[in-house]
């Protein structure tokens, strides 16, 4: 038996909730999978999961010794990594995850352009809305949106997000422009089915914070389909800010209530430590950290609450409406 095999494929089983997912997730046989795992407990002489027709769960003996192997697996890819070099050269695979939206539109000019400057690294890219756990998962880094709780993670501010409300200069001609958040409920809205957002926008007047249930004719679950519905004058819609910079400058949308923007929430790179961080992982944060906070607008004061804003959209509004 190849104990470090077996030790990999408990991992994997524990990790995904079931064999059949590690065996999906390893790329392996799902008979492989639990023959393996038995071969381990018949080894330890004891009895590491319990098996169910729903999940996996482990006995208390199993418990400790997935973290112990988590641990060993750790230590020896870390070998491994000093003795191809990774430590002397920036080389090897990185692998990121970035939230989808995010990724095209700010974040793959930044990876192709690192990747010219080191053609000794490959980089994959996972392009995900789900929280990836970097001490359990082999990521090397990961950006977030929106405030980070204290963890062993470092954290990276690269931007900030702004919620901002949105609409064509066409509909606005044909329904009038909102001056205060109220005015919202005789316009239509664009809305979201299963974003924690909603329907239920937020609003800040004099540092009081309130909610507004606003009417919609047209639901998504797209953020991105919410833009498009937005420029073809299907009602008003919030979006993050960065998505429609471009459409702003365009005269194709126009900011609304700005004034009444709830505070924006950070964008952060986040990445294991401390300790020793691969070449590869210090050469992406050295290339990506000023270049992002370039392209989000992150000036060197935000602290101070300066940010640099999209173009406000009253001259193609004064033109066109």
């Amino acid at each position: 038996m190849d104990r470090l095999e077996a030790m990999a494929i408990l991992l994997a089983a524990t990790d995904t909730g079931s064999l059949s997912a590690a065996s999906r997730k390893l790329r392996i046989p799902l008979a492989t999978v639990s023959r393996r795992i038995s071969e381990l407990e018949a080894h330890l002489d004891v009895r590491l999961l319990v098996r169910s027709t729903r999940k996996l769960s482990l006995t208390e003996a199993g418990r400790g010794y997935v973290t112990a192997c988590r641990r060993v697996l750790d230590e020896i890819v870390e070998i491994e990594r000093t003795a191809s070099g990774e430590y002397h050269a920036p080389q090897g695979e990185l692998i990121i995850s970035v939230p989808p939206v995010l990724a095209r539109i700010h974040v793959m000019p930044v990876i192709v352009g690192f990747l010219r400057e080191f053609p000794e690294i490959r980089v994959c890219a996972q392009l995900t809305d789900r929280l990836v756990n970097l001490l359990e998962e082999p990521v090397d880094l990961v950006l977030r949106i929106g405030e980070q709780p204290s963890s062993n993670l470092i954290c990276t501010r690269v931007g900030q997000l702004r919620q901002v409300i949105c609409a064509s200069p066409a509909y606005l001609k044909k329904r009038g422009v909102p001056e205060k958040p109220d005015d919202l409920l005789s316009h239509d809205c664009v809305t979201y089915e299963g974003y924690s957002m909603g329907s239920n926008w937020e609003f800040v007047s004099k540092g009081r914070s309130r909610r507004i249930e606003v009417p919609s004719r047209l639901v998504l679950n797209s953020i991105e389909a919410a833009v498009v519905a937005a420029v073809e004058a299907a009602g008003i819609a919030r979006v993050a800010s960065y998505q429609i910079e471009d459409l702003v400058r365009a005269g194709k949308l126009v900011l609304l209530l700005e004034g009444y923007e709830p505070r924006p929430v950070p964008i952060s790179l986040m990445y294991t430590g401390p300790g020793r961080i691969p070449l590869k992982v210090r050469a992406f944060i050295d290339y990506a950290v000023p270049t992002l906070r370039d392209r989000l607008e992150l000036v060197r004061g935000a602290d101070s609450g300066e940010q640099r804003r999209p173009r406000r959209g009253r001259a193609a509004l004064s033109k066109d409406v």
